[in-house]
């Protein structure tokens, strides 16, 4: 049986060495490499082709959010998962509308790594439960305040729910209309009435919105 193919990114050594002997507890899969610094980490990834790629936020020569942005362009097969000390809400929207398919806090890193990893690798997004209190306290206060202000908008459609359910899935425009069989430019315009109707401009809020609507299921840990 083919094994998880990982990639492990971060720039000291030490907690590489930790998150490898994670890792290694699970049979299934195997550590194909590891990286020291953001541009190592896109030429790693290129060449060695990772099924998942464990990346640090905070990387030399290259940050976490580009090398994710990158993989995502370059690596269309690999999810990867942020592992980070920071827990803002603008910094794991920034981290999703990048590409990441999951956010692990390096506090949860013994506890949840291992279900984080398999989460991701089915395709499936991975939040830490105080991750996803982060960003479900700011979803719930911009909501208020669009409520409150009028732009709560017309009704979602159902082509709109089609959409959002492949967007927090990871889907991009180009993806989306070929599944649906609709132009590029048609997918923007939904994704533009989306974002009009109900006042969420970034994928992590639009993510929280599916999964408290039942459009999507959450993956808290």
């Amino acid at each position: 049986m083919r094994k998880l193919r990982i990639l492990v990114v971060d720039d000291h050594a030490l907690v590489r060495r930790g998150i490898r002997a994670v890792l290694h507890s699970q049979p299934a899969w195997r550590v194909v490499g590891e990286a020291a610094n953001g541009r190592e980490a896109v030429e790693k990834a290129m060449k060695l082709k990772p099924d998942v790629v464990v990346l640090d936020v905070s990387m030399p020569e290259l940050d976490g959010l580009e090398v994710a942005r990158q993989v995502r362009d370059t690596v269309p097969g690999a999810k990867v998962l942020v592992l980070t000390m920071h827990e803002s809400d603008q910094m794991v929207r920034r981290a999703l509308d990048a590409g990441a398919r999951g956010y692990l806090l390096k506090s949860d890193l013994t506890d949840s790594l291992t279900k984080a990893v398999k989460a991701v690798a089915e395709g499936k997004r991975f939040l830490t439960p105080k991750v996803y209190e982060i960003v479900l306290d700011r979803f719930l206060r911009t909501r208020s305040y669009h409520q409150q202000e009028g732009g709560a908008g017309a009704p979602i459609t159902a082509r709109e729910i089609q959409i959002i359910r492949l967007l927090s899935e990871g889907k991009t425009n180009k993806e989306i209309a070929v599944l649906l069989g609709i132009s590029f430019r048609t997918v923007e315009t939904h994704r533009s009435k989306i974002a009009l109707k109900l006042g969420l401009h970034s994928l992590a809020e639009l993510i929280h919105y599916a999964i408290r609507r039942g459009i999507v299921r959450g993956h808290e840990g």
